[in-house]
C-alpha cells in the first residue's frame, strides 16, 4: 500500500502517538478516515457522473482510464501490435532445409 512497508507504518504511528498524544489520536484518526471516505464519493459520484454524460458507449469508463500515461500506454501498445502484425504479414516465407533462395538475373 503507497509503498509503505509494515515497519515504516508502526513507526509513523509511534511517532503519531508521541507527537499529538493518545488522547487526540482517535479523533484525528476518525476525521482522516471520514476525510478519505468523502473523498472516494467524490470520485465515484465524478465517474458516475462522467458515464451517464457520455452515454451507453462509456459504461465501464473508469477515471484511471483518463490517465494521460495510461492513454499513452495503450496508444503505444496498440500501435507496436499493429507494427508486430504487419511484419508478420510482409515477412518472406522460410525455405525448406536443401530449397534455394529465388534468383533474379536481371537484379544481379
Amino acid at each position: 500500500m503507497f509503498g509503505v512497508s509494515l515497519t515504516e507504518l508502526a513507526v509513523i504511528a509511534l511517532v503519531a502517538v508521541l507527537v499529538l498524544g493518545p488522547d487526540r489520536l482517535p479523533d484525528l484518526a476518525r476525521q482522516a478516515a471520514r476525510f478519505l471516505s468523502q473523498a472516494r464519493k467524490m470520485a465515484t459520484n465524478a465517474r458516475d457522473e462522467l458515464r451517464t454524460e457520455l452515454g451507453p458507449d462509456y459504461a465501464d469508463l473508469e477515471l484511471r482510464d483518463l490517465d494521460p500515461r495510461v492513454i499513452v500506454r495503450k496508444h503505444l501498445a496498440e500501435a507496436m501490435t499493429e507494427v508486430e502484425q504487419e511484419e508478420q504479414r510482409t515477412a518472406p516465407a522460410t525455405l525448406a532445409v536443401g530449397q534455394l533462395p529465388p534468383y533474379d538475373v536481371e537484379a544481379t
